[in-house]
């Protein structure tokens, strides 16, 4: 038996967005489906928001996210979670790291830790918190 866990990520309007810079950062496919799409609002305001997003890569990574429900309240919170990226090729991750850091607030430099060869926390330009850090020999 497996078990995988996906980030799911909520947004007010900028899902779409969001969903294709991730997708250009870690080289993935977005499969997105609108609330028009679905007939999940007669709003013609939400008719191009995302009610299911996400993006995958042939390696594996997959990230999910949505426009929150007509009148659901947002509030993306403070520090609430981060979407962690471990990886054992550090010129993959630092990719990674150089595609996610435009327009980025860089919290940790990517560089070398106690922990980890390469390590490094950022904020992207939609306030997601991402820690990339590549394998330790004993990882």
């Amino acid at each position: 038996m497996s078990i995988e866990t996906t980030t799911h990520i909520n947004f007010d309007g900028q899902a779409r967005e969001a969903l294709d810079f991730w997708a250009a950062a870690f080289g993935g496919t977005v499969q997105a489906t609108t609330y028009g799409q679905m007939g999940a609002s007669q709003d013609p305001a939400w008719a191009d928001r995302i009610v299911f997003g996400q993006v995958t890569t042939e390696a594996g990574f997959r990230i999910m996210a949505f426009d929150v429900w007509p009148d659901q309240p947002y509030d993306q919170g403070a520090n609430a979670f981060y979407v962690f990226v471990h990886g054992d090729d550090a010129d993959e991750v630092t990719r990674y790291w150089e595609a996610l850091s435009e327009g980025a607030e860089v919290r940790q430099p990517l560089a070398p830790s106690p922990w980890a060869p390469l390590a490094g926390q950022l904020r992207d330009r939609f306030g997601v918190v991402w820690q990339l850090d590549v394998a330790s020999e004993a990882s």
